[in-house]
Formats: C-alpha cells, structure tokens, sequence
C-alpha cells in the first residue's frame, strides 16, 4: 500500500488519479528545488504530471527541465506517495500519486520554461522544513539521512 500525507480524502467528494514524477536534487551541499508563484507561492521538489503515453522517467526530465531548466542523470526511485488535493490551476481535485526520484543534476540549459517557477538552490536541511507539502519533505528528509 502507497503511504498517504496531508488531508484524508472528503467522503463522497470525486478524485481524479493524477501520476507524477517528481526529484529530489542534491549537488556540493544544497537542493534544486522550484518556487511556485501561483496559485499561491511554495517551494516544491521539481517535477508534475505524467502525461498519458508518458513514462514516469520521461516525465521527469521534462518535468525537471521545465520547472527548474536543469539537465539531470542516474535517476533512481526512492518510492512513492498519495496526496489528495485540490488543483485550482485544472479547477480539478486529484488523488496525486508522486513517485519520487532522486537524480543528478548535470548543467542548467537555461531558465525554467514552465511560467511561475525559479530554479533555487537550497540548504537541505531548511528545504526539508519549507516544501509545500508533507510528502516532499518526509522523502528529503529520509534522502539526507
């Protein structure tokens, strides 16, 4: 059985199973994570949906690059994580199922093409106090133990 964080899902209320990629990014002592502006600022572990016919490893470079404008390499899976959640940016309330890698960053490509996001480098320790939701921060903390 998948763990599940943050809020039980709402009796009778309908979820929409939404997969998603998502890194954990260590380099020389910090982590690449994304801040989000909107729908409301938060940092987050790079990554996002899986897109139908799309892998779970192919979404994450995608997702990656997108969010943050890294390359990365060696992803390996850590696991995985149920979240249920209301996403205002697809008016759609989702059963997320993140599946968390951790990977190496290689280089910046350039900025984040996803419209909203930074790329910020990060002191592990304060990332794993600040990320936006318990999921993300149970699997870094485990990550850096």
């Amino acid at each position: 059985m998948t763990a599940r964080y943050g809020e039980p899902p709402e009796s009778g209320r309908r979820y929409t199973l939404r997969p998603g990629a998502y890194a954990i990014l260590p380099r020389n002592g910090a982590v690449l994570v994304t801040h989000q502006a909107d729908p409301w600022p938060e940092y987050q572990l790079p990554g996002g949906g899986i897109d139908a016919g799309e892998s779970p490893i192919a979404a994450l470079h995608r997702e990656v690059f997108e969010e943050t404008g890294w390359k990365i390499a060696q992803p390996r899976r850590l696991g995985a994580f149920r979240r249920f959640t209301y996403m205002p940016e697809y008016d759609l309330w989702a059963e997320k199922l993140c599946i968390i890698y951790a990977a190496r960053p290689v280089r910046p490509l350039g900025a984040p093409s996803e419209p909203g996001h930074q790329a910020v480098w990060m002191d592990p320790v304060l990332a794993s106090e600040i990320l936006g939701n318990p999921g993300d921060r149970d699997f870094l903390r485990r990550a850096l133990a």
